[in-house]
């Protein structure tokens, strides 16, 4: 089996799908492991380390021909339409392809009769957790934001008693307590900060007091608000108005506003408007995770996803995309990890081995057999068309 590893060509993308240590594990499994010259560069994974891993370089001007000869190809974001071009019908794609906003891209796997598993789609079960992507780069996510957040923050973030007087702690508040919740809330704490969270599940109250943070009870109405999989379920409109009217307060209380809710597959939540905006202290800011190229916004209504900028007021919004990519080192150590755990999933004595009636397998595989397999992607693709036509 041969297994390739292409050098991400996306703007601000540094990490690598695969680390040398993983590519010595491969290599070891009798699998041959195939790198782009300089694919970890930004990574800070030399080349000379994955060729003592076993693995062959490639050089770039080579790198086209690796799509249509290997079995595997490994990604972080999701290839260009003239790369899947490229592949072998019955080749294997494996990374984060966010195929709910990539529609065009799925169109074209299926096309290629090529088999494409995306890793968010991962369910949330306890034997796929060391495949969890999303939760591993979400966990670097949530503690790079925090420090962006300080950084930009017109205020210190512990206590300090000093002979110039004493400096009050500043307050963060954390919108949404998953996996980049919880970390931003530890995070905060271990910078010193007064710290408040807030989330629709009402069961995350123990975990966020566990990490030394005040739970913001809202007096909304009761809902079941997660689901199976664990994630928080979309609110309604009346929900939402309710809740940011409540909200408020602690909004403007905060230096630091950390804001993560997201609905997996929708766009995210609205949870602070410009009104609100407009009334922070100058000086404040907003990190917002949720921020979302498609939706234009992220939780904050004023976001510019990509972007960091101060309002006129003096408050600062960062919509800043990929956090993860901005701690490449260990975002792709992580990321190649899951991506071993899965790995040994599809294969079988260094061969694709594929069991579509496997959970795992069954619910990560987005087209299959010049099929589109996934009926949530398949919907979202058919209504891209319907719209174009």
């Amino acid at each position: 089996m041969k297994l390739a590893v292409i050098r991400q060509t996306q703007p601000h993308e540094r990490r690598v799908p695969l680390t040398p240590e993983v590519a010595k594990k491969l290599v070891g499994q009798g699998i041959a492991v195939e790198v782009e010259c300089g694919a970890g560069a930004l990574a800070h994974q030399n080349d000379e380390a994955y060729e003592q891993a076993g693995a062959q370089l490639i050089e770039s001007a080579q790198a086209t021909a690796m799509w249509g000869q290997a079995d595997v190809v490994v990604t972080i974001e999701p290839p260009a339409s003239q790369q899947i071009a490229q592949m072998r019908p019955g080749s294997v794609l494996v990374g984060m392809l966010a195929p709910m906003a990539h529609v065009q891209t799925v169109a074209d796997l299926a096309r290629q009769r090529v088999t494409a598993f995306s890793m968010e789609f991962l369910p949330r079960i306890s034997r796929a957790q060391s495949m969890d992507v999303l939760s591993s780069q979400a966990n670097i996510a949530g503690y790079k934001a925090v420090l962006r957040g300080a950084d930009a923050c017109a205020k210190i973030f512990p206590m300090m008693m000093t002979a110039a007087g004493t400096i009050a702690p500043s307050r963060v508040l954390v919108i949404g307590a998953g996996v980049a919740g919880l970390q931003a809330i530890a995070t905060a704490r271990r910078l010193g900060a007064v710290v408040e969270a807030y989330d629709i599940r009402p069961e995350v109250e123990e975990q966020i007091r566990s990490l030394g943070a005040r739970f913001v009870k809202l007096p909304t109405a009761q809902q079941d608000s997660t689901t199976e999989g664990g994630y928080a379920k979309q609110q309604s409109q009346e929900q939402r108005d309710q809740q940011v009217a409540l909200m408020t307060k602690h909004v403007l209380a905060a230096d630091v506003v950390i804001a993560t809710a997201a609905v997996f597959g929708k766009a995210p939540p609205l949870l602070i408007p410009a009104s609100v905006v407009a009334e922070m202290n100058a000086g404040a800011v907003i990190v917002d995770l949720a921020a979302d190229a498609d939706a234009g916004r992220g939780n904050c209504e004023l976001t510019k996803p990509g972007e960091r900028y101060a309002t006129e007021q003096g408050v600062v919004i960062d919509g800043t995309l990929n956090l993860p990519s901005l701690v490449p080192v260990h975002a792709s150590q992580s990321f190649a990890n899951n991506l071993f755990k899965f790995l040994q999933e599809i294969t079988e004595d260094g061969q694709i081995k594929l069991n579509l009636e496997d959970e795992i397998q069954n619910q990560s595989l987005i087209t299959h057999d010049g099929q589109i397999v996934n009926q949530m992607v398949k919907q979202a693709v058919e209504s891209s068309e319907r719209l174009e036509r």
